[in-house]
């Protein structure tokens, strides 16, 4: 991302920070659609968040296939 935004309320920066929250649905309703409609008014946010999604969506299903449940969860502390 090129420039700090504020949109609906939230910084870049602070969408980055919650969207593993997001996508793990772990975001509290009201916090969930004022990230959505940040990413809404956000071109950037829009495009990182979509390809952020895609590369986390593919390694959760890689991790659950492949790796042990107790590695998963000490991975996933380390990341989140």
């Amino acid at each position: 991302m090129t420039a700090e935004r504020v949109v609906a309320g939230l910084r870049c920066t602070e969408v980055l920070a919650l969207l593993v929250d997001y996508l793990d649905g772990d975001l509290p309703p009201a916090d969930a659609r004022q990230l959505e409609a940040h990413v809404a008014g956000c071109d950037q946010c829009a495009r990182f968040g979509g390809r952020y999604a895609a590369v986390l969506r593919g390694l959760q299903e890689q991790l659950a296939e492949d790796v042990p449940p107790e590695v998963v969860t000490r991975l996933t502390a380390r990341l989140g």
